[in-house]
């Protein structure tokens, strides 16, 4: 079993919070706090929020986070 990470980054809108509910209903589980910062080349308040899952396979490089 391996425990594989990603860090999800969007605008701050509902899309954002969607993206991290997906996560969360296919099995992903938050990590951390959520982070916020001004994009200042756009203008945007941009989030991020670190999600981990544990996996039955051995972690790959070549493996796609967003399909486990």
């Amino acid at each position: 079993m391996s425990k594989i990470y990603r860090l999800l980054t969007a605008d701050d809108t509902s899309a954002f919070c969607h993206k991290v509910s997906d996560a969360l209903a296919k099995g992903w589980e938050l990590y951390g706090n959520p982070t916020y910062a001004f994009d200042h080349a756009n203008g945007v308040m941009r989030c991020g929020q670190a999600v981990t899952k544990d996996v039955d396979q051995p972690y790959d490089a070549e493996m796609k986070l967003g399909e486990q």
